[in-house]
């Protein structure tokens, strides 16, 4: 009899340890698929458009479509500053490595959630433009990464073509198209095309 308990009070103990060792294991595993699933990239089926819309388009003048950089379609720090707008250990999408003023500088890009689908759909309806008050050799890699050679960010501009007020730099739209009534701008300073107050603007929003 007492031999029997013992092998009981065994068993119990030993189903107990491996069920604690099982829920932490478990505990490991959910946590590291809700990391994988987090930062897994989404991929889209482009669809082509129909020769109907194509048609279509090509009856009408096409649009200019402005995006700003920073903040509209991508986030970015240099080393030893944080953004408040991404999550602390978030992975980089990609890092960029320039000199600024004779120092290296290394840039941690993220970019805004599906904008390689987003820059993909709308490079077929518009003529898209790269309009950033950054200098050249930091806009010119990051917009050459989100091209990714697919040639729809051609053109493009950088502070040198801004004009500095009250230290803030204003984007001239005229430098793109004197018709101003052919451009969008999608930017999330409003303060930056304030020198077109009639000029069609979408500002973005924050995530």
């Amino acid at each position: 009899m007492l031999k029997t308990r013992q092998c009981l009070l065994g068993i119990r103990t030993f189903l107990s340890v491996t069920s604690r060792i099982w829920g932490f294991i478990m505990y490991i595993l959910r946590k590291h698929l809700r990391t994988i699933i987090q930062y897994q990239t989404v991929r889209y089926d482009i669809l082509p458009l129909s020769p109907i819309s194509r048609n279509r388009l090509n009856g009408v003048k096409r649009k200019i479509l402005v995006l700003d950089l920073d903040e509209t379609l991508i986030h970015s720090h240099h080393d030893g500053v944080l953004r408040p707008t991404v999550r602390p250990g978030t992975p980089p999408d990609f890092i960029l490595k320039v000199v600024i003023d004779k120092h290296p500088v290394r840039f941690f890009v993220h970019k805004r959630p599906h904008v390689d689908f987003f820059l993909e759909v709308v490079s077929q309806w518009y003529e898209l433009v790269v309009f950033t008050a950054s200098m050249e050799i930091y806009g010119s890699a990051v917009a050459d990464k989100l091209d990714n050679n697919r040639n729809i960010l051609k053109r493009r501009y950088y502070r040198q073509h801004c004009t500095l007020d009250l230290g803030s730099y204003i984007k001239d739209l005229s430098v793109v198209h004197d018709d101003l009534s052919s451009v969008v701008i999608l930017d999330n300073s409003p303060g930056a095309y304030r020198s077109h107050p009639g000029t069609t603007c979408s500002p973005t929003c924050q995530t």
